[in-house]
């Protein structure tokens, strides 16, 4: 682009490809299907979780293999979790993901078995307190940041297994976990999101920035800084706060949609 629009025309822009994109007919192509299969609360959140893990790379291939994993979990994951016998993890130990190995998976498996005896959704995992902070900024860096620390809180956590977990505290975008919260936190009359978690609030979210989010968005003027961590994320949806403070992130189905389907 040799011309920026100025903030109102970006705004309007944005919006028109926002009600493009945040459309029942975006999920058959995008990993947020896999969630889609359920209706129970904790299938969505568990499936949810895996689908976002996984999302990097050809996102057929990311979708093929979380359903592998929601089929091989009898495509009850919820009752599968909590229930689940030794001898019933055979079957994960020729899993594979890109570098999203068995080790891992059994690991992820054993983490929210423990969860969910203690809870009844995985929203509580992501929850700080909100004593001393000042709105979304810190609040989101908190719960990602928690989140790392309870998630590798067990005894026998692999180290390896860290890699797949993102956390603000190692400057990461935290791009995946970002579109998670996005899904279960994100409500609207759209059908995209789930909006199945009341304690997040959408106006504190941070937008999901990938290659594709970062260039339309440094060519909107939206970034200037030139990696991809948590300072540009932030930087990011500070701007799009300042066109819709409630739900910035809602802006992310427009950056997305024009970067990976219209190559913009």
């Amino acid at each position: 682009m040799t011309t920026l629009p100025n903030k109102n025309e970006l705004r309007d822009f944005l919006e028109k490809k926002v009600l493009e994109y945040n459309h029942p007919s975006f999920i058959a192509t995008d990993p947020v299907s896999v969630p889609h299969r359920f209706s129970k609360k904790q299938d969505i959140e568990i499936a949810g979780l895996f689908a976002s893990i996984f999302a990097w790379g050809n996102r057929t291939t990311i979708i093929q293999k979380s359903n592998e994993l929601m089929r091989s979990m009898d495509d009850d994951p919820y009752n599968f979790i909590r229930n689940h016998r030794l001898t019933d993890l055979k079957r994960f130990l020729n899993f594979k993901h890109r570098t999203f190995n068995a080790t891992d998976l059994l690991y992820f498996i054993q983490y929210l078995r423990y969860h969910y005896l203690l809870s009844d959704s995985l929203e509580t995992a992501f929850l700080p307190s909100r004593e001393n902070m000042n709105g979304g900024n810190e609040f989101i860096k908190s719960a990602l940041s928690i989140f790392y620390t309870r998630f590798f809180s067990l005894e026998n956590a692999p180290y390896r297994t860290q890699k797949h977990i993102a956390t603000p505290e190692k400057n990461s975008a935290c791009k995946r976990l970002n579109m998670y919260l996005r899904w279960m936190v994100r409500k609207d009359k759209r059908g995209v999101d789930f909006g199945i978690w009341g304690k997040i609030s959408a106006a504190d979210l941070i937008c999901p920035i990938d290659l594709h989010v970062a260039r339309v968005a440094r060519g909107f003027g939206l970034i200037n800084r030139k990696q991809n961590d948590w300072e540009t994320a932030m930087e990011l949806t500070l701007a799009l706060r300042g066109m819709d403070k409630k739900d910035p992130v809602k802006y992310d189905f427009a950056l997305f949609g024009l970067g990976v389907m219209e190559k913009y």
